[in-house]
């Protein structure tokens, strides 16, 4: 994502939506670094394997910005991992 699409990704998840999507792209971040490391491949590594370069996997290994699903989708799939994504209702109804 742009810089500017990513400040209007903050600009619309305003105060602690932020901060949770900014904890929710961290968490993905640790999850891949994490996995990665013990399957003994460098961000190089992982790169060659995800179609994509080293400097990418660092950014999504950062944690600051918003990782694409195909991205995630190709590294779930290097790494042998399932990709889970889904929407849980905050609400018994399922709506704010």
């Amino acid at each position: 994502m742009d810089p500017s699409g990513l400040e209007r990704l903050r600009q619309r998840l305003s105060g602690a939506a932020a901060e949770e999507a900014d904890d929710l792209f961290a968490e993905i971040a640790r999850q891949v670094t994490e996995t990665r490391k013990s399957w003994g491949l460098s961000q190089k590594d992982l790169a060659d394997l995800c179609g994509t370069t080293q400097s990418a996997v660092a950014r999504l290994e950062a944690g600051r910005r918003p990782p694409r699903i195909d991205t995630l989708k190709r590294v779930a799939t290097a790494l042998d991992c399932d990709l889970k994504v889904e929407l849980k209702p905050k609400t018994k109804g399922g709506s704010s």
